[in-house]
């Protein structure tokens, strides 16, 4: 069966991703970010994947009414909806005292109260409708903390304790479904995107997974539906550290989080695109880890250069 899917955050990392991979299984797809520009890209990469129909909606999510709109546009062009994943975040850096005060808001505004309001306008057509999917893309930092990164913390611990609640409350409506995918580090822009205040770049600490891995859990989830999946091979020892030797935890996890998780670049104090889109900044991954098939393509576009020109 063809799908009606919205993505919200389509424009970068796991939501553009996403996209990529819902089209790839023929779906009709709405996108939705902030850049028209990078929106119109990721349009045409979704047709050439194989959507049925792409359609984009500029939207910020912390904006008032922004998402019902866009709901409301969904189901006035194809009469339905039946998958809705939200990826949309945004990033600072800093030690909590030091972040300004408008910028922690944004972080949990974007990545908390976007994602409720996300919740309420899709949860608002499932339930009439007897049944859908509500994908939420969460972090190994909503079951554990870091230093540096408080509001985005922050916003993942409460994005977990709100889609558990979710979950709870619609257990009266058996095929309504709410999932959360939990990744750990992902080679995606956000870590150079991400507001900084701390005078030193971020970066995913290892081992870091692909965008793409993220994506197909979200798929699968939409496809058979389960509570909470976890992306990333160090999440159970996170947590198994975090739960279990608390002091130790707190010990070691400042120095590993500035030998691993920041790099040695130094950066001046800025916004990141916490109130605003990068759009030059925008794109499936971060070039934090390999891309052997993005390399393999390079190389094949080349060769084939080559023999065009040898022919010519």
């Amino acid at each position: 069966m063809t799908r009606v899917v919205v993505v919200t955050g389509a424009t970068s990392g796991v939501g553009r991703a996403t996209a990529h991979a819902f089209a790839a299984r023929g779906d009709h797809l709405v996108l939705a970010a902030r850049a028209p520009r990078t929106l119109a890209e990721v349009r045409a990469e979704c047709a050439a994947a194989g959507a049925a129909t792409v359609e984009v909606r500029v939207t910020d999510v912390t904006e008032p009414g922004a998402v019902d709109a866009l709901a409301r546009a969904t189901l006035d062009r194809h009469g339905r909806l039946d998958v809705w994943a939200h990826s949309a975040a945004v990033m600072a850096y800093g030690r909590f005292d030091e972040v300004p005060a408008e910028v922690f808001d944004q972080v949990v505004r974007t990545g908390l109260l976007g994602a409720a309001g996300v919740a309420r306008a899709a949860l608002r057509h499932f339930r009439a409708a007897g049944g859908g999917a509500l994908i939420f893309t969460g972090s190994v930092l909503g079951q554990v903390t870091a230093p540096y990164m408080s509001g985005y913390v922050a916003s993942k611990w409460g994005l977990r304790g709100l889609v558990r609640a979710l979950q709870q409350e619609c257990r009266d409506t058996p095929g309504l479904h709410v999932c959360l995918v939990s990744p750990g580090s992902v080679d995606t822009p956000v870590y150079q995107q991400a507001a900084n205040y701390l005078g030193r770049a971020g970066r995913p600490p290892p081992p870091v997974a692909t965008p793409q891995r993220v994506a197909r859990a979200i798929v699968a989830c939409a496809d058979r539906p389960r509570r909470e999946v976890t992306v990333g091979s160090a999440n159970l020892v996170m947590r198994f550290g975090f739960t279990a030797l608390p002091g130790l935890y707190d010990v070691l996890v400042g120095p590993l989080m500035r030998l691993a998780g920041l790099s040695r670049r130094p950066t001046p104090p800025h916004p990141g695109v916490v109130f605003a889109p990068n759009p030059a900044g925008e794109a499936v991954r971060g070039g934090w880890r390999p891309d052997p098939v993005g390399a393999l393509r390079a190389r094949l576009g080349r060769d084939n250069r080559r023999r065009s020109l040898r022919l010519e």
